[in-house]
């Protein structure tokens, strides 16, 4: 159970990693690409992409591993399509505006309303360490934030990032819901829906790009800062919850600003030094969180991957299954105490 903890906080730390990447990449592509349709290129590289894996998924493993979406979760997968559309329009806006350093330090708001739209619309609780946590990245974003209080200074660009974090806040948590389903087919869909959506928009806007080797570079980017990003932020989702995820997605913003110091050629500041050592304290915080007291579970019947070994499910089958798998399953009602997260198991009131 530990090293299947210290595996999803790995992959929500690569998944911030990955992301770290857009933003000042962007910020170049937008020389040559509009916003809108920047926004669509990024999307579309990431459905393209992860279709690709889809394929030769399904040639090496035969049997199904992945439960599928189906109509029950339509609400948060429309939510999560609609919200995706608008997000990174908002971003690319506030990257024509604002610096690439900037913008990727004001991503750090996606972490705080993430937790809050988790904790009062969707119930899940959050800890004393993780709030600690996420008081200390709130905290070290503002330090950075407001280091040039002339660039900072609620402009056009920087009220544009913000409602794209408020609109990832919700998505996230509408992305939760899904994450005990298919990761692929959640960033395919999540890809296609919103690259699409995109596209039509920016072509009624009259947007155009006939840079070809801007325009792959862009799709290139977008399968690995959003496609393989998603993936492995829903992995970690599935067994963290939302608001936990995203207090290790906090280092996407300070790897964002390192690779724009590098990019653009900016010496990095003492704020900047002292905002990084309060975010590891903050990471620290979220990563040492415990959650252990005695929880009752509801008798409760659904799909997802899983395997025998993680305590959850002891049930059998009438031939021998080895490894992660997926079939509608029941687990009886019960009650126990263990160390857990919020993850699709324990999603309890306290």
């Amino acid at each position: 159970m530990e090293n299947k903890q210290y595996e999803v906080i790995f992959f929500a730390i690569l998944a911030a990693t990955l992301y770290a990447t857009s933003s000042p990449i962007s910020k170049l592509l937008l020389k040559k690409i509009p916003p809108t349709l920047m926004a669509s290129f990024l999307y579309l590289g990431a459905g393209l992409g992860m279709s690709i894996i889809d394929l030769i998924r399904h040639k090496k493993y035969k049997g199904k591993i992945e439960a599928k979406l189906t109509r029950q979760e339509l609400p948060y997968t429309i939510g999560m399509v609609a919200l995706d559309v608008a997000a990174p329009i908002f971003l690319m806006i506030g990257l024509t505006t604002t610096s690439a350093a900037n913008v990727s330090l004001l991503n750090n708001f996606e972490i705080v309303a993430t937790s809050l739209i988790a904790l009062v619309i969707f119930k899940e609780p959050i800890g004393k360490r993780l709030c600690v946590a996420i008081f200390l990245i709130t905290m070290s974003s503002i330090i950075l934030s407001v280091e040039d209080i002339s660039s900072f200074a609620f402009s056009f660009g920087s009220v544009f990032v913000l409602l794209a974090c408020i609109c990832w806040g919700f998505e996230n948590n509408c992305t939760r819901k899904l994450s005990a389903k298919d990761p692929l087919q959640v960033v395919i869909i999540k890809g296609f829906g919103s690259g699409i959506s995109s596209l039509i928009i920016a072509l009624i806007l009259g947007e155009k790009a006939n840079n070809i080797p801007f325009i792959m570079v862009a799709l290139i980017l977008g399968f690995f800062a959003y496609g393989l990003s998603i993936f492995f932020y829903i992995y970690a989702q599935r067994d963290l919850g939302a608001a936990k995820t995203s207090a290790y997605y906090a280092v996407s913003p300070f790897i964002g600003v390192g690779l724009s110091l590098i990019i653009f050629r900016e010496i990095p500041t003492p704020s900047f030094i002292i905002a990084l050592f309060i975010m590891i304290i903050g990471m620290y915080f979220a990563s040492t969180e415990e959650h252990n007291h005695v929880h009752h579970h509801i008798a409760i019947t659904h799909e997802h991957s899983h395997s025998h070994d993680d305590g959850h499910h002891n049930h059998s089958h009438n031939e021998t299954i080895v490894g992660k798998h997926t079939h509608i399953h029941t687990h009886e009602e019960c009650t126990h105490s263990h160390k857990h997260n919020q993850d699709i198991h324990h999603i309890h009131a306290h």
